[in-house]
């Protein structure tokens, strides 16, 4: 990925984030394993703050609201930010910090 966002409502495999340059993706963690599964040469892993919530958020209601996704109704039914997790890449983040990108 080398800009924009996304929202992971399902499994991811192993090795998530390998070459990620730019964007952000915010994963639904439900078994609680996926640290595991992140390549931590490429990418860091943060919780999302409040901007990053009300952002998830409002991804997830126009999933819903375009595709009725079952999924996307439980999640927002019963949110718990603490289940996601926010993946970004290091220097992505740095120019976000400067203003250099949005």
């Amino acid at each position: 990925m080398t800009g924009g966002r996304v929202v992971v409502l399902g499994e991811t495999g192993r090795n998530f984030g390998a070459g990620m340059s730019g964007g952000i993706a915010y994963v639904y963690d439900i078994n609680g394993n996926f640290e595991t599964k992140v390549n931590k040469g490429s990418v860091i892993t943060e919780t999302p703050d409040d901007k990053d919530v009300s952002e998830l958020k409002s991804m997830i209601e126009n999933h819903y609201n375009y595709t009725g996704s079952q999924r996307a109704k439980e999640i927002l039914d019963n949110f718990d930010a603490s289940k996601f997790v926010k993946i970004i890449a290091p220097k992505y983040k740095e120019l976000l910090a400067q203003g250099k990108v949005k």
